[in-house]
């Protein structure tokens, strides 16, 4: 596998516990024993401004879920700016832990922020910019929130909303990946870590080359 003149765009998305991190870090360790060039990030975060609105969102006790999603795209604009466009035009691969989807299944479908919003906010923030492979992590919600306990951390704002909004969430993942199937991947990570990593090998090799 070689890198081709412009980057590749990677996203990996899903609900809580299903392992994103994990995978991302396997995926980006994969490519760079391969002499891919890789740039790993992750959002809400990814640079410096975008950090520190991460920590406002994650910490904080919850906004307005319009301001909350306009607070997600001021992140993801500086990290789109600041990070993940020049690593493109470098030629790099980019594989970010979370990226748009997360905000249209978060905010809209677990929140209800009307669509609409999310589309003028992701104009005016993305100009156009999509990831070439979208992997989504899905498990039942209860079997993710009990592996996010297990982590022994305290649990971030998101983790400690209830059963429902976390149902709604993985409805909305599911729901992009049926619209989008070119770009989108549902893999069952209720399985082993090595099994779910072959199956993000193999998508990458047979939908990127």
């Amino acid at each position: 596998m070689s890198a081709a003149a412009r980057g590749r765009f990677i996203t990996f998305e899903g609900g809580e516990g299903g392992g994103k991190s994990t995978q991302v870090r396997r995926l980006a360790a994969h490519l760079s024993e391969r002499g891919v060039p890789v740039v790993l990030t992750r959002e809400p975060g990814g640079s410096a401004g975008a950090e520190a609105i991460r920590a406002v969102l994650l910490n904080g006790q919850g906004f307005d879920p319009i301001a909350e999603a306009m607070l997600m795209f001021a992140a993801r604009r500086e990290h789109v700016v600041a990070t993940i466009r020049p690593a493109l035009d470098a030629g790099m691969w980019v594989i970010s832990d979370r990226f748009a989807d997360s905000t249209r299944a978060y905010q809209c479908h677990g929140q209800g922020v009307p669509g609409e919003v999310y589309r003028r906010l992701a104009d005016l923030a993305l100009e156009g910019l999509t990831p070439d492979l979208t992997l989504i992590l899905d498990l039942p919600p209860e079997a993710g929130m009990a592996r996010a306990a297990s982590r022994g951390v305290a649990a971030d704002r998101y983790e400690r909303l209830d059963a429902g909004f976390h149902a709604r969430v993985r409805a909305g993942f599911l729901a992009i990946a049926a619209a989008e199937p070119a770009r989108c991947v549902v893999l069952d990570a209720s399985r082993d870590a090595d099994a779910v990593f072959a199956d993000v090998v193999k998508e990458v090799a047979v939908r990127l080359g």
